[in-house]
């Protein structure tokens, strides 16, 4: 995040389905794709949601085997010992370890396990005790925005700054709450919007189809992205059907490093790869007729042709004041 780079994180999150080996083998994936993090979702579903809580539309259609939230979420609770393994092992493979807090409790976990970053879900922007707690932590925060508005995104950053938090730590990212995210609905404009009327990083969660959506934010500024990503899409589980799999997630990082690289910087001045065609690409002033020696130079024996590493057609009124200097052959360069 600090480094210029585009910190791309491949979003885990409930997609181990509980299971620690797959968790595992997620990480070797995100490892593998290039990836700057690998973030997963801590939460106790006692904690997280009523009994009583129904499901998301989305959740219904892919999951229909649990009634409530409650049910669905408890078999996909990581434990503490779980966290330090995965944690460990994502140290080994060389990728950091994220995870989203669900809950305060969940919150005192990650930061006892030592996380310099803190991503804030969409569901937690209007949940002031959870704000606060995390903004006393004066971590680097990333807080997404799905669902909101720009009134509560200022509130959101208000008491996250008023609790301890510096600014300069905080990246805001836009998304859209709904999996998959219909194309009309992205709205990567408002990610912009974000930025400038709060004047903080921004970036992009991205709940679409594909790979493009993404890419297209990172042209536009983004310097964060954030992506599920699955073991094998026909998993059962809330998230796998709106998710990429390991070759998608791999296209997509190689995608975004690309378009970074195309993005370079903001001076306008001839690469390193282009110099070396001024001179054939550009004209210079030259004989357009035989000239003999104190001939006076004009329209009629003077015109433009390439290569360009004679006189320049810029200087064409100041040649046309003068004489010349020796005798010129027709397409000989000018020279004065």
């Amino acid at each position: 995040m600090k480094n210029g780079k585009v910190y791309i994180i491949a979003e885990a999150g409930v997609n181990h389905n509980g299971c620690v080996k797959t968790a595992m083998k997620l990480i070797d994936y995100a490892s593998n794709s290039g990836a700057d993090a690998i973030k997963f979702q801590t939460f106790k579903a006692d904690t997280l949601v009523t009994r009583y809580a129904e499901k998301a539309e989305y959740q219904k259609k892919i999951n229909n085997d649990y009634d409530s939230q409650y049910e669905m979420i408890k078999r996909l609770e990581l434990n503490y010992s779980d966290h330090i393994t995965l944690s460990q092992y994502a140290f080994e493979k060389k990728i950091e370890f994220l995870s989203t807090p669900f809950d305060l409790e969940s919150i005192d976990l990650l930061f006892e396990l030592g996380l310099e970053k803190f991503k804030i879900p969409s569901g937690e922007i209007t949940n002031l005790p959870y704000l606060e707690k995390i903004g006393r932590l004066n971590k680097e925060i990333i807080l997404s925005t799905g669902m909101s508005t720009l009134k509560e995104i200022e509130q959101a950053i208000s008491v996250l700054i008023s609790s301890g938090s510096k600014k300069e730590n905080l990246t805001v990212l836009h998304c859209n709450t709904e999996y998959p995210t219909p194309l009309i609905d992205v709205n990567l404009k408002a990610m912009v919007n974000i930025g400038n009327t709060f004047n903080v990083n921004f970036g992009y969660s991205d709940h679409t189809l594909g790979i493009h959506v993404p890419v297209a934010a990172v042209s536009m500024g983004a310097k964060i992205i954030e992506k599920h990503f699955t073991c094998d899409k026909n998993m059962e589980g809330p998230d796998h059907k709106a998710s990429l799999c390991p070759l998608e997630l791999n296209q997509m990082v190689k995608l975004i490093r690309n378009t970074e690289i195309a993005l370079g910087k903001s001076i306008k001045e001839p690469t390193g790869s282009e110099i070396k065609n001024i001179k054939i690409a550009r004209k210079s002033i030259v004989a357009k007729t035989s000239i003999k020696k104190g001939e006076n130079f004009s329209l009629y024996n003077l015109t433009t042709k390439r290569p360009g590493d004679g006189i320049s057609p810029m200087k064409w009124h100041d040649v046309l004041k003068l004489v010349a200097k020796k005798d010129f052959k027709k397409d000989d360069l000018i020279e004065i």
